[in-house]
């Protein structure tokens, strides 16, 4: 059967990405010439990406997302080329199939999947990963009160965890916590913090299991690091979670001019267009214990053409090394 002309367009558009880009279809890391290729230590990289209404066909709440827009979020995650990836706002099993080959088709190869829907019909999220998933967990069924009605969490939450290496396990926590958009139940800020809880129990209790576990928490939690659900979610003491707070690569390296804040580069990751307002709410987060395993260097917000093209937030990465520290 003779392949869709997309596909070879779209094999065309990577690979143009690709040599403008720099980038290596391959990982590759300098030895020195005492180092094997086996004692190199492991890097790779996760991310995470709300792809806004990633749907094949259009639903009566929600239109289907454009074979442009499709064509553009395969490119930028090419051009991040992660190894583990978080995906918020996938309408169905069948659309993460279509992201999945259309990164096949470019030469990205995530063969692994776990798709998590919850209580939205419409949206879920998702886990695409070059690693073998050792387990996973769709809590889909987690509910909270407020004001004296019961209501369940909007998304599920995606636990997976992955072989990175023989002896290297990683836990990936996958969230997309309620919008900003007014709903007639109750205040929306007010459901996105219980669904923070919700959220912050769950880490509890794989802590719980494992004080030393690897523990990545991504995601779209539409709030402000300052806000009262990402304080709840990022906790504190030794269950506290590290912001990893990338930013774009765009050349901007100078010290803040005042000492009692950080350096000014962009880290925003959504743009709300009814507002015309640009904000952080995509986050990763980690587990004290990964913290240590973090590569700040190789972590970075997504900046290039036409991001706005395939979503209205842009994708956040970064870079580990799998070695106990």
């Amino acid at each position: 059967m003779s392949r869709r002309p997309w596909i070879w367009l779209l094999n065309g558009l990577c690979l143009l990405s690709s040599f403008a880009s720099g980038i290596s279809l391959h990982h590759a890391c300098a030895l020195t010439p005492s180092q094997s290729l086996a004692d190199a230590p492991l890097e790779f990289t996760v991310a995470t990406y709300n792809v806004e209404n990633y749907l094949i066909r259009s639903i009566p709440s929600r239109v289907g997302k454009s074979e442009a827009a499709r064509s553009q979020v395969t490119s930028i995650v090419f051009q991040l080329h992660p190894d583990v990836l978080a995906l918020q706002e996938i309408g169905s099993s069948d659309a993460l199939d279509d992201l999945r080959l259309r990164l096949h088709s470019c030469g990205l190869d995530l063969p692994y999947s776990e798709f998590a829907p919850g209580h939205d019909p419409a949206i879920a999220v998702a886990v695409l990963s070059r690693f073998p998933i050792l387990r996973a967990n769709r809590h889909t069924n987690l509910s909270f009160v407020l004001d004296g009605r019961r209501f369940k969490t909007s998304r599920a939450f995606s636990e997976v965890e992955l072989g990175i290496s023989p002896t290297y396990r990683l836990i990936v926590v996958n969230a997309h916590l309620k919008s900003r958009r007014t709903v007639p139940e109750a205040d929306e800020a007010e459901i996105r913090e219980q669904e923070a809880i919700c959220l912050r129990l769950l880490i509890d209790r794989i802590q719980m299991r494992n004080r030393r576990a690897n523990v990545v928490i991504c995601g779209d939690f539409n709030d402000s690091p300052d806000s009262p659900a990402l304080r709840i979610v990022r906790g504190a003491g030794p269950g506290g979670l590290l912001d990893t707070r990338p930013s774009e690569r765009n050349g901007d390296r100078a010290p803040s001019a005042d000492s009692r804040f950080s350096a000014r580069r962009i880290h925003w990751t959504h743009y709300f267009s009814r507002d015309d307002l640009y904000s952080r709410i995509d986050y990763i987060l980690l587990s004290r214990p990964l913290a240590r395993e973090w590569l700040p260097d190789g972590s970075y917000v997504f900046s290039g053409p036409d991001w706005g093209l395939a979503s209205d937030h842009r994708p956040v990465l970064v870079r580990l090394v799998a070695v106990d520290r």
